[in-house]
């Protein structure tokens, strides 16, 4: 195992960040290993990132994903109900 499929590992067993979130929504679709060379992936960018331009690391955090597109993830969770056998209807909220 290289050292940066190591460090990955360790960075995904941290619940609250945006490595765990990244591992989990890949896991789910592609399996364990394609998932932590990912994140592996993910950690050599950001460090490539952080060499060349000299900026610190910014953690996005693990709702990154529901942030993003909040919409998508009103949908998903509605069909987790609905395929729970729970009816819901969305109300929105004013902003």
């Amino acid at each position: 195992m290289t050292a940066l499929v190591t460090a990955a590992w360790a960075g995904v067993r941290v619940k609250a960040s945006y490595l765990h979130a990244r591992f989990l929504r890949i896991k789910a679709r592609r399996g364990r290993k394609k998932a932590i060379l990912a994140v592996a992936a993910s950690m050599l960018i950001a460090a490539d990132h952080i060499l060349r331009d000299g900026v610190e690391y910014a953690e996005l955090g693990p709702d990154y994903y529901v942030r993003h597109d909040t919409n998508k993830a009103i949908r998903r969770l509605l069909k987790c109900l609905a395929d729970l056998g729970c009816q819901v209807s969305p109300i929105p909220q004013a902003v």
